[in-house]
């Protein structure tokens, strides 16, 4: 079995990279879609072919050289965020990015302001005699 000629660096690199940015963008936007992330690892061979391995506890250079891959990234999702950590021959990267927050986490964390307390059957009335009087006029 003859070895396919290596790639130049520059486009293989390039491809890791561009590889790991697309797998971070699919992470976020599971995650921000409500979906719950579980940790993932992703082999790409040479020829393009993608295996999923789920939950594996190899590290991803023993995983990716087992199963003949060219590039293996991992996905794990962090507190607050979501991972990818690629890896190919002696290259590594690490891609982190926090996970979206929705309206209410984007709001500083201190005391309101403000307090609710309950109207009482008379506040009750007005307020919806009020209501109806600048509707209607």
């Amino acid at each position: 079995m003859k070895a396919a000629p290596a790639l130049p660096i520059s486009t293989s690199m390039s491809r890791f990279v561009e590889n790991a940015e697309r797998i971070l963008e699919a992470a976020e936007s599971a995650a921000s879609a409500g979906q719950s992330l579980s940790e993932m690892t992703i082999l790409i061979t040479r020829a393009g072919g993608i295996s999923l391995v789920a939950g594996s506890d190899w590290s991803l250079d023993s995983l990716r050289r087992e199963r003949g891959a060219e590039m293996a990234y991992r996905v794990r999702p962090a507190p607050g965020a979501v991972r990818v950590e690629g890896r190919t021959g002696s290259r590594t990267c690490l891609f982190e990015a926090a996970k979206p927050l929705g309206a209410a986490g984007l709001l500083p964390e201190r005391a309101p302001l403000y307090e609710v307390v309950p109207a009482t059957p008379a506040q009750r009335r007005e307020g919806i005699s009020r209501l109806l009087r600048e509707v209607w006029g």
